[in-house]
C-alpha cells in the first residue's frame, strides 16, 4: 500500500468532498464554510470538523466561525484534527479557543481483498445482524459495559440510520447465549474507496478471545461483497495492535478536540 496515496484519497474522499446531504441520518447535513467541511445534525447525532484547510492568518477566525455556528444550534461538536493538518500548531489553537481534547486514536486502513475473512466467533458465541430497536438495544448495552460512557445518543443514531438510511450502516452483536458481550458497526460511503469501522467493544470478561476478530472479518466480508477497496478505523491504543496483526496500516494519528456548549 503507498501511504501516501491511500492518505491523499482518504483526505479527499472522506473528510473533504462527501455529498451535500449526509446518508446517515435524517436532518444531518455535511456544509462547506470558511475553509472547513462540517456534519452538522440533531444533539444526538455526530456534530462537527471533519476537514480544514487554513493557515496561521485563517485558523483562528475559522476555529471561532465554528464555535458561533454551533453554539448557536445548543451543539456539543467535535473538531477532528490529523497530524498533518496545517497550521502546524492547530491543536494549540483549539485548545486556547476552549476545546478539550480527548484522547488520540490512529487512522489505520488496509485493502479489503488483503485482509483474513474467515475467523468465526469463539465456541459459544453467535453473531447476530442488527436490523432492529432491540437490536440496538443490544448494542447500545454492550457499548456501555465495554466503555463506561452512556450509550443513548449512539442507539438513537444508529437507529435513525437504519429506519432512514439502511443501506449506509450494518450493524452486529455478537451473542454467548442470549448474553450481549461485543458489538460493532460498518458505515458505507457510497461513490467512494472508503468504508469505516465504529464502535467495536467488548465486555471485560470476554476480551481476548477472538471476539473481536470474528467482528473485524464479518465486517471486512460485508465490505467486499459491497465492492469497498479499503476498510478505515480510527483505532484506540487496545485496538491498534490487533488491527495491525490483520493487515491495518497506520496511516496518521487523529485527535478530537471537543467543544462543550
Amino acid at each position: 500500500m503507498d501511504h501516501t496515496t491511500v492518505l491523499a484519497a482518504y483526505d479527499r474522499q472522506i473528510r473533504r468532498n462527501l455529498d451535500t446531504v449526509g446518508p446517515d441520518g435524517p436532518g444531518v447535513l455535511i456544509e462547506r464554510a470558511g475553509g472547513v467541511v462540517r456534519r452538522v445534525g440533531a444533539a444526538h447525532d455526530w456534530n462537527g470538523v471533519l476537514w480544514s484547510g487554513l493557515d496561521e492568518t485563517t485558523a483562528d477566525e475559522a476555529i471561532a466561525a465554528q464555535v458561533r455556528h454551533f453554539t448557536a444550534r445548543g451543539l456539543e461538536f467535535e473538531w477532528k484534527a490529523y497530524t498533518h493538518d496545517l497550521p502546524a500548531d492547530l491543536p494549540g489553537r483549539l485548545l486556547a479557543a476552549g476545546f478539550a481534547p480527548e484522547p488520540a486514536e490512529t487512522l489505520m486502513v488496509a485493502a479489503v481483498d488483503e485482509l483474513p475473512l474467515d475467523a468465526p466467533p469463539p465456541e459459544g458465541v453467535r453473531l447476530l445482524p442488527v436490523t432492529d430497536a432491540e437490536g440496538v438495544r443490544l448494542m447500545v448495552d454492550v457499548h456501555e459495559q465495554a466503555f463506561g460512557t452512556d450509550g443513548s445518543a449512539l442507539g438513537r443514531q444508529i437507529l435513525d440510520q437504519l429506519t432512514t438510511a439502511p443501506e449506509s450502516v450494518a450493524a452486529v452483536v455478537a451473542l454467548a447465549g442470549d448474553t450481549p458481550v461485543s458489538s460493532a458497526r460498518l458505515e458505507f460511503q457510497p461513490g467512494t474507496d472508503f468504508a469505516g469501522l465504529w464502535g467495536g467493544g467488548t465486555v471485560a470478561q470476554w476480551r481476548g478471545r477472538g471476539v473481536y476478530r470474528s467482528l473485524i472479518a464479518y465486517r471486512a466480508r460485508l465490505a467486499q461483497a459491497r465492492g469497498v477497496r479499503y476498510l478505515q478505523v480510527d483505532a484506540s491504543d487496545q485496538s491498534r495492535p490487533i488491527l495491525g496483526r490483520l493487515g491495518f496500516t497506520e496511516l496518521a494519528k487523529t485527535t478530537p478536540y471537543v467543544y462543550r456548549p
